[in-house]
């Protein structure tokens, strides 16, 4: 058995595992005819199965570097599996802290969708650009994904905090936002299930549009809602494109992330329609009795502790090693690429919340809100600006 497969067995073993432990995590939730004894149980059965896919995640890691000769963080697939096991790292580290194992009820169901998600793009080994061919690639992305790592525990306390806190017998604005908050995972859920249905039935639309002087060919696994700008369908018998991407969306393949983004929203929609559909309220209504055991001040702890520690990593590693790599891969620390744009976008934000905590106190709901906002800047850095917006990160 080759390196890859080893490491796609490992990382498939770390999926399973935690989602497992995910159900023992559930099994947590007691009300006052559970059994103290079986609680226990249950909460060391999933922690012990968490870690043990951890340990899966990083054989992935370590076997993918061996055969592929650099640190496997150079793409979509590669970045997020890695965000995946650091924020399992994160929730490993705070479930020790303050052995609340309902955090696992939330932190590895979402832990899963993101790993899932990276499953969805080409898992291919493939050469380094000229740009990533350093060392500093090893040193800048890896931190960055810990600090983000870090800061999707705050994420995860303050969404518990706010289906836990806000009033779900009444219709309001905080509502109504929680409901989004909760429609955006969904969407994530559906373009998971939307892909993976195309995959299997070995979907292809290639498309020809011109670039540079030359014409590109690009596949789609999708149907081609959304064509290449001035692009030509060349695969007979799939369905025509219903429009053509907008011109001002540039880079590589950007028909293809912008034909991924509108089925991403759609298959979601769809799905969250479902779900409403059969419980018959909202999403966050529905689970929010399952929160009558966990201490509210407990979760706003854990969320601005969170963000202590993971502020000055996400720092370090995507400021001052960023700015020190772009000095000398593009000579100069600073550009308005739009990724630089949204890192410094974020770590205001970070910045932002520190200082309306400490100085103002902003704690409770207000801190949770700021703790959600924030992991969304994140993945709207990671995914809108990787797939829709074009600039020196396109590549990723």
């Amino acid at each position: 058995m080759d390196l890859l497969s080893v490491s796609s067995g490992a990382l498939y073993t770390a999926f399973v595992l935690y989602l497992i432990a995910t159900l023992f995590f559930g099994a947590t939730v007691r009300d006052k005819r559970t059994d103290k004894k079986q609680h226990t149980t249950s909460q060391k059965i999933g922690i012990t199965l968490t870690i043990i896919g951890f340990l899966g995640q990083v054989i992935y890691f370590i076997t993918r570097w061996i055969a592929s000769g650099h640190a496997p963080v150079s793409n979509m697939f590669e970045f997020m599996t890695f965000l995946g096991m650091c924020m399992v790292f994160a929730f490993i580290i705070i479930y020790f802290y303050y052995k609340l194992s309902f955090l696992g009820l939330f932190a590895l169901p979402i832990t899963m969708i993101i790993i899932a998600y990276a499953s969805m793009f080409p898992t291919d080994v493939a050469p380094l650009v000229p740009s990533l061919q350093s060392h500093w690639l090893y040193i800048h992305v890896t931190t960055v994904a810990l600090g983000q790592g870090i800061l999707f525990i705050s994420f995860v306390a303050g969404l518990m905090y706010l289906i836990k806190e806000i009033d779900q017998t009444v219709k309001s604005q905080s509502t109504m936002w929680l409901e989004i908050v909760i429609y955006i995972l969904v969407v994530f859920i559906g373009f998971i299930g939307i892909t993976s249905a195309f995959n299997l039935m070995n979907y292809n639309a290639a498309f020809e549009y011109p670039s540079g002087g030359t014409t590109i060919t690009t596949e789609y696994k999708l149907p081609p809602i959304a064509g290449p700008n001035e692009g030509t369908l060349v695969t007979e018998g799939v369905m025509e494109p219903w429009f053509e991407t907008p011109g001002w969306l540039q880079g590589e393949d950007a028909g293809r992330k912008f034909n991924t983004v509108i089925w991403s929203l759609i298959s979601g929609t769809i799905l969250y329609g479902l779900v409403r559909l059969v419980i018959r309220k909202r999403i966050g209504a529905a689970i929010q009795p399952l929160f009558r055991n966990v201490k509210a001040d407990l979760l706003d702890e854990i969320g601005y502790r969170s963000v202590t520690i993971g502020f000055p990593v996400f720092t370090l590693g995507g400021l001052i090693f960023a700015a020190i790599w772009a000095q000398i891969a593009w000579g100069r620390f600073w550009g308005w690429d739009p990724k630089e744009v949204w890192a410094l976008v974020t770590w205001f934000f970070y910045a932002a919340y520190l200082h309306l905590r400490l100085s103002r106190g902003w704690h409770g709901e207000k801190s949770a809100w700021l703790a959600v906002i924030g992991f969304g800047i994140i993945m709207f850095n990671l995914i809108v600006v990787n797939l829709v917006l074009a600039g020196l990160h396109s590549y990723a």
